[in-house]
């Protein structure tokens, strides 16, 4: 448990919370640009046409390569969209147990001088 909070402890949270919206709509403008493309041929293949040369059987299989980088490319930026969003949260989370951790220990410094002011009273009594 100890070297969770000590790693807590090292990541600069004011920095993450500053970049945690262009990390978001990075993710999303990406997803948006792999999205556009999604039925449309790539304009560096050759036209499907030509497939009476001898490389027919080569172009195709490369064509299908190429077509299946292109999903795994637009399941990824949708993984990448998710794990922003995600972060996101985190961050939020993660500041809001700051603060309560914080309000925790100034009532626990409050109730700590009331329990030894009446310890001093009883005491003194």
């Amino acid at each position: 448990m100890a070297g969770w909070m000590t790693a807590l402890r090292l990541v600069p949270w004011g920095k993450v919370i500053e970049a945690t919206p262009q990390i978001t709509q990075a993710a999303r403008q990406l997803l948006r640009e792999r999205r556009g493309g999604a039925g449309q041929p790539d304009p560096h293949l050759p036209p499907a046409a030509a497939d009476a040369s001898p490389h027919a059987e080569q172009l195709a299989a490369l064509r299908q390569q190429v077509l299946a980088l292109q999903q795994g490319q637009r399941a990824d930026a949708a993984l990448l969209q998710s794990l922003a969003e995600q972060n996101a949260q985190l961050v939020t989370t993660v500041g809001a147990l700051r603060t309560g951790v914080r309000r925790m220990a100034w009532a626990c410094i409050a109730l700590a001088l009331v329990l030894a002011g009446l310890l001093a009273w009883l005491l003194l009594r």
